[in-house]
């Protein structure tokens, strides 16, 4: 497992090889394992394999290049105002779950042999208001961040080591 964090970065350029169907079922279940703010488990996943709807999603955000190259993204989702209402939370937890649920969507790919990289979408003007209508979003609902996922066409050394300069013990 330590090897797979460590392994874990990235990735923007993807082959044209579909993900698996278990592969995409098995991010999805690592996603929903992912822990939450007393157990609340509020978020919602898109999944997008539609070639036209990655274009269009590319197009939004600015970097079409990573979204046409990549066969599958996961749209981490949230419905903040059902959220708020119900736990009458306005201090975002709501972005640490969905985050939460970002990284274990990352790191099972890395695990199954795949690759990634985490788009930001939430707070990100006027990439998220351009990007909802395309998720068919109902109102309330905010997507956090998608998981461009895929085989990659390159291959990054693994993280290594600490970095002394930003270490720092019993205080800064």
């Amino acid at each position: 497992m330590i090897r797979i964090i460590l392994g874990r970065r990235s990735v923007r350029s993807f082959r044209a090889t579909p993900v698996e169907l278990y592969k995409v079922e098995t991010l999805l279940a690592c996603a929903f394992a992912a822990p939450s703010s007393k157990d609340r488990r509020p978020c919602h996943f898109i999944v997008i394999d539609d070639r036209s709807l990655l274009d269009e999603l590319g197009k939004a955000y600015g970097q079409a290049r990573m979204f046409r190259e990549a066969p599958l993204a996961l749209a981490v989702c949230v419905d903040v105002k059902a959220y708020r209402r119900a736990y009458d939370l306005h201090d975002g937890t709501w972005m640490e779950d969905g985050a939460a649920a970002m990284e274990n969507i990352l790191l099972a790919a890395r695990a199954l042999e795949l690759e990634g990289v985490w788009v930001k979408v939430a707070d990100r003007h006027p990439r998220e208001s351009e990007m909802a209508p395309l998720l068919q979003l109902p109102e309330g609902v905010r997507c956090l961040s998608l998981a461009l996922i895929g085989y990659g066409r390159e291959e990054l050394a693994p993280h290594e080591g600490l970095d002394e300069t930003r270490l720092h013990r019993n205080g800064w």
